[in-house]
């Protein structure tokens, strides 16, 4: 089932490619005083986290969530909330998403009241979708963006867009410890850098647009196939006579050991 979604999710990446959907006609330099104000969207279980470090890190942070009492935990705490996206984007430098599926990006970038509708055609100066979704979704997205009339607050150009999945799960999001795997312009990701850093501690820069969903898909796939090696060593040794905690702790200890087997233990043997 895993593998058959991650080919499912690479289909037809032959007819949409970097290439053939993104070229800045512009160029902007970045710093990074210019995020000062971040807009985030999407706080579920990593999403409340990366926001909330952020806010540690000293930003000031406008937050949107369908969720009204995920909403009112931060509000009651003195964050700002906002009813739409549209409305985070405007009062904001930079704009980041945690959303569950490509549906919702788009949803939240192009709806109603969503990021690239509405209002006035000024924008923040940088868009970071960390959700995990395809890399067909996250270039078109990147190509809306850059071939859109809106510009950048300063009256520059377009705002740039990066696709900036993440791994490491809730815990590392709670720690900021997370690895972001970083899709766009390289010029984008510099300038984006300490944004990154105030959530995770590995930041990979992967190339053009969609490339950050790309990886993304990638490794989990190699994860899907470890839990895949894990499960089945674990109801072989099973059936040969072996408990699953010894075979959990020769694991550990053994060239077996993998993020899967240490991290996703009580899903694996219980």
């Amino acid at each position: 089932m895993a593998s058959y979604r991650m080919r499912s999710l690479l289909k037809n990446r032959s007819s949409v490619t970097p290439s053939s959907l993104f070229y800045f006609s512009w160029t902007r330099t970045f710093s990074s005083s210019q995020f000062e104000r971040v807009g985030f969207i999407g706080l579920g279980n990593m999403g409340s986290w990366m926001a909330t470090n952020l806010i540690k890190a000293g930003y000031t942070v406008a937050l949107h969530d369908i969720n009204q009492d995920v909403m009112k935990k931060f509000s009651e705490k003195g964050v700002l909330t906002k009813n739409s996206p549209l409305e985070v984007a405007e009062t904001s430098d930079a704009v980041i998403t945690m959303l569950p599926s490509s549906e919702h990006v788009m949803d939240v970038y192009t709806g109603l009241k969503g990021i690239l509708n509405g209002g006035n055609l000024l924008r923040p100066g940088l868009f970071i979708d960390s959700s995990t979704i395809d890399p067909q979704t996250s270039r078109k997205l990147s190509a809306a963006v850059s071939n859109s009339s809106l510009r950048v607050k300063d009256g520059s150009g377009p705002p740039a867009m990066l696709d900036a999945p993440v791994s490491g799960g809730i815990l590392s999001a709670e720690n900021g410890s997370l690895t972001f795997m970083v899709g766009g312009s390289e010029e984008a990701y510099r300038s984006a850098k300490p944004l990154f850093l105030a959530m995770g501690k590995n930041i990979i820069y992967c190339g053009g647009p969609g490339n950050g969903s790309a990886a993304k898909v990638c490794n989990n796939l190699a994860m899907a196939v470890s839990m895949l090696g894990v499960s089945e060593a674990l109801a072989l040794g099973q059936s040969l006579g072996i408990a699953a905690t010894t075979l959990t702790r020769i694991f550990n200890s053994s060239s077996a050991r993998c993020w899967s087997r240490s991290c996703k233990a009580g899903l694996i043997s219980g």
